[in-house]
């Protein structure tokens, strides 16, 4: 460094040490100065703080290794996210009348939500159904269902995602043959199906099969998508359950990538090319209230995957390096007291998603925290994206916050974290992500982990070192009732009646045999994803389709962690 260079580097320093003398001198108040997290956030952010950062290496440009800036080179000034709003309640012709509204209204793709019998495998005659049919979602029983479900939406030409994972590949297969008979050419579907099984284990607990069978299926499922359907993402690794269920960002950030390392070895077991495979993932994020760290996550994300894609894996495909992803606000940051202040929190973590690059959102309704949302909800938090894309400007530049000071270090000191994780993984694998993965279910540790994070962050709230407005600040007692989405037991009795219509029309002996192809191929290493688009083609429906794998898998009971 020369005299010259010198002195504006000794100069900054020097009004640095003046800046901490008069801000020790002042004092601070007495605030907590840390994020959701628990992480410590410095009074200020300097450029002195990380001299090592090699920018080439670490920060780049969009489009070019290691994506910290954006996967794309244009990134917003080519194309905006996709406005994907999750929605799905009652029955498929309530359901499909609402992707219509959203469609017309400016939304760019579909995400179906499924209720929880359809999300368990379950028809919506079981005895366990009872009750919950239509509630969280949308009820999803055959390919006669999926019909209706996207009746004059053309499969070949919207982008769908739909969120299910334990019988993900019964839901693909009706899918399939649903955009059969539009006449779709099923080789250009592109869409994305939840499928990530390992999130299961760990956080949401939807799960059928033990982990094994549910890998096969999976393995299957990547082997069929990357031979007949190409563009479509078979799996969508989920951290969202993961923050939901109390992680930190970095539990979040670290479990996920590790689930989508542990894809690619499972796909290198299959003996498939990860090159491609790599290409076919994709992810889905949570995007929670604490602003900069969410920034940081996002930015870390693409980071740790292109380095690891590259040096760990050694896939070379730039696509495969590249970790496209969706992002949902949180829906645990909703609250029932003065449910208004949902729109500003969404719009805030809508906007730190935004600025961390995604490439489609959803966006929650001000009501989701009492139920499913109304068409006025609804179309508030669509409006929400909307106005961030059209009118804040934040569109106009790639990557506006990168090269802040403070964006920067939450991006290292995400990634850090998340290395001391994937150590801990990698450990327990004895240098397989995937057995690892495996390793740490079976142990409860993901479980632990997150439960622990989960509760020092109420402890917080409790002491009110955190605060939520309205719940333990600001507190009101004249709030007016809100107006929210009641689904009538009415859904149930006709979407039960309807089942038993379809069954007693339908050519039983076709089923029979199609269902026990699939049981017999359960115990061989046959690819199951064809057998399972026969059986929807003869209108077997999910619960069958299940109960005959289950027949040969058996079912998973989660080891206690006290």
């Amino acid at each position: 460094m020369t005299e010259r260079e010198a002195q504006p580097a000794a100069r900054l320093e020097e009004q640095r040490a003046r800046w901490r003398e008069r801000y020790q001198a002042s004092g601070e108040r007495n605030a907590d100065f840390t994020t959701i997290s628990g992480e410590e956030v410095p009074p200020l952010a300097a450029p002195g703080d990380a001299p090592e950062r090699d920018l080439a290496d670490s920060v780049g440009f969009p489009g070019e290794f290691p994506y910290t800036r954006g996967i794309y080179p244009t990134m917003y000034r080519g194309r905006p996210w996709t406005i994907r709003q999750f929605s799905g309640f009652g029955n498929v012709h309530e359901t499909n009348a609402r992707y219509r509204y959203l469609i017309a209204q400016g939304g760019g793709g579909l995400s179906v939500a499924f209720d929880m019998p359809t999300l368990m495998g379950r028809d919506s005659d079981d005895p366990r159904s009872r009750g919950e049919v239509g509630h969280c979602g949308v009820a999803v029983d055959s390919v006669a269902d999926m019909e209706v479900l996207f009746d004059g939406l053309p499969l070949d030409k919207l982008t769908t995602s739909m969120t299910i994972s334990g019988p993900a590949p019964m839901l693909f297969a009706m899918y399939v043959v649903a955009a059969e008979r539009q006449g779709a050419e099923v080789s250009k579907l592109d869409g994305t199906l939840q499928t990530d099984i390992l999130k299961e284990y760990i956080a949401q607990k939807e799960w059928l099969f033990p982990p094994e069978p549910h890998l096969r299926l999976i393995g299957d499922l990547l082997e069929y998508c990357a031979a007949e359907v190409p563009k479509y993402h078979p799996i969508s690794v989920s951290g969202y359950h993961i923050r939901e269920a109390g992680s930190t960002a970095a539990q979040e950030l670290a479990f996920t990538l590790a689930d989508g390392f542990a894809y690619i070895e499972l796909a290198k077991r299959r003996g498939l090319d990860p090159d491609v495979v790599g290409a076919q993932l994709s992810f889905f994020f949570d995007a929670h209230i604490d602003f900069f760290e969410e920034i940081g996550k996002f930015r870390a994300a693409r980071r740790i995957w292109a380095r690891w894609m590259r040096d760990r894996y050694g896939i070379t495909n730039p696509k495969a390096q590249q970790l496209k992803f969706h992002t949902q606000t949180a829906g645990v940051s909703l609250t029932a007291q003065q449910p208004d202040n949902n729109v500003v929190r969404t719009a805030l973590e809508a906007l730190s998603a935004v600025l961390g690059g995604t490439q489609s959102l959803h966006t929650n309704a001000l009501d989701e925290v009492f139920a499913l949302p109304t068409e006025r909800a609804a179309a508030i938090a669509l409006r929400t994206q909307q106005v961030i894309a059209e009118e804040t400007g934040v569109t106009s530049t790639i990557d506006p916050l990168g090269g802040s000071w403070y964006v920067e270090r939450m991006t290292d000191l995400q990634e850090w974290r998340a290395e001391e994780i994937f150590a801990t993984i990698d450990q327990f694998g004895n240098g397989s992500m995937l057995a690892g993965v495996l390793a740490g279910i079976e142990r409860g540790w993901f479980q632990q982990q997150m439960a622990d994070a989960a509760f020092a962050y109420q402890q917080q709230l409790e002491k009110g070192a955190k605060v939520i407005v309205g719940v333990n600040k600001y507190v009101t007692s004249d709030e007016h009732e809100l107006e929210i989405l009641r689904i009538s037991e009415e859904v149930e009795r006709q979407q039960r009646a309807e089942l038993a219509r379809r069954r007693a029309a339908r050519r039983d002996g076709e089923v029979a045999a199609a269902l026990d192809r699939l049981r017999r191929a359960a115990g061989s290493d046959d690819n199951l994803i064809p057998l399972l688009i026969d059986a929807a083609r003869v209108e077997a429906t999910e619960g069958e389709m299940v109960g005959a794998l289950t027949e040969v898998w058996g079912t998973y009971t989660e080891p206690p962690r006290f």
